[in-house]
């Protein structure tokens, strides 16, 4: 089973705001964002975890040991775990909670049936992160695992030490919570260490963990890597949709193969309210550049035998034309990038259900790349891990 502990977790120090020093993820921020994160406070995470210039990991690894020794980051005198809660409002309108744990995950090989993949990965550089984790010797940012671990929520329920709240640009609040008992935190492993874990998001980080425990043997601490953990239900998870871009290939090729294996009807204007009528009438939506819409209604005699995952539909119909793929999520993003006039069209899908998440992981199968978003993103900055013993 997995191993979950708790660790010496370097935090930024009470003198300063979580709201200046933290920022969304690396892989979710434009250059735009990181300048204006940059700008908010000299020592906000991204001159960490964004590092810009010459040498920029150099000058992460220089900004790490400056903000140690002049006590902008401090290291816990005990292990503990951290408790991390988000109140938000999800996109159909829903007013949500959820928690989850912060700790040390034990890296595992890839084949390994105690942690496992969520979706396949597409090629990414590694090259990026691992340079970082080589230069700063910290995790700076948490992957997300899901715990098939039964009323883990409960067990995280009772408000540990409070650290810090704040409420982020899209009014997600944002609360953490620092838990040093040792009795506490020993039943918070023993419970995330009765199930698999599945890796939700940072499959790239959590590859480049295990290549760099690999380089240093005699790193204890680097035989892990931060990982937030939270239950795999329902009420802990909002899920929304990664949606598919298409190039290098014509328009009218592209929905004449569609059309072999859809029912396509003409749609109205779209307005942001699609993506939950997707989901009530069972379509996926093809947008033109030019705004044009239609509905896809799969039929069901051409997904014989096929998964029934919007991504994995779309796979099966388009395997047959040369084209390429790329992955955005966000109905205002979509349009944003159609309206460039680099991409040929797009398709809208609904997002993944939990019951199907869960079930992909109770089966151990992938899901096509990029198929889930999870969502509100972690914030990067509330704890580092340190992997220098």
């Amino acid at each position: 089973m997995p191993q979950f502990e708790p660790f010496h977790a370097l935090r930024y120090s009470s003198k300063q705001s979580l709201d200046d020093v933290c920022s969304e993820p690396y892989d979710v921020q434009s250059d735009a964002d990181r300048e204006t994160n940059a700008r908010r406070n000299t020592h906000n995470i991204v001159h960490l975890d964004l590092p810009i210039g010459p040498d920029p990991y150099r000058q992460a690894a220089k900004n790490l040991s400056s903000w140690i020794q002049s006590g902008v980051l401090q290291l816990d005198t005990e292990p503990s775990f951290t408790l991390y809660r988000m109140k938000f409002v999800d996109s159909a309108g829903r007013a949500r909670k959820t928690v989850g744990v912060i700790g040390a995950l034990r890296i595992e090989e890839p084949n390994s049936k105690e942690v496992l993949p969520h979706e396949q990965t597409t090629p990414k550089a590694k090259t990026d992160r691992l340079d970082l984790t080589r230069a700063t010797q910290t995790n700076l940012s948490p992957i997300w695992g899901l715990s098939l671990t039964p009323q883990l929520s409960a067990a995280l329920v009772e408000p540990g030490e409070l650290l810090g709240a704040f409420t982020d640009k899209n009014g997600v609040q944002h609360i953490v919570e620092r838990v040093s008992n040792r009795a506490r935190c020993a039943v918070i492993s023993k419970l995330v260490e009765q199930h698999p874990v599945v890796i939700a998001d940072g499959h790239h980080r959590y590859a480049v963990s295990r290549t760099y425990r690999d380089e240093n043997p005699q790193l204890k601490d680097a035989k892990s890597t931060l990982c937030y953990i939270n239950e795999l239900i329902d009420e802990q998870l909002s899920v929304a949709a990664i949606h598919r871009l298409y190039s290098d290939v014509e328009t009218s090729l592209l929905l004449k193969q569609l059309q072999k294996f859809f029912e396509v009807t003409d749609l109205p204007t779209l307005t942001p309210a699609i993506i939950a009528k997707m989901s009530t009438h069972s379509h996926l939506t093809f947008v033109a550049p030019n705004g044009e819409a239609k509905s896809l209604q799969p039929k069901p005699e051409m997904f014989d035998g096929v998964r029934k995952l919007d991504s994995v539909f779309l796979e099966h119909a388009l395997a047959e034309i040369e084209k390429s793929v790329s992955y955005q999520h966000g109905f205002a993003e979509v349009n944003a990038l159609l309206k460039t006039g680099e991409i040929a069209a797009a398709i809208l899908i609904r997002p993944v259900s939990v019951a199907e998440i869960q079930r992909t992981a109770s089966e151990g199968l992938l899901m096509p790349p990029k198929s889930t978003f999870f969502t509100p993103k972690l914030q990067t900055g509330l704890v580092l891990r340190q992997l220098t013993v």
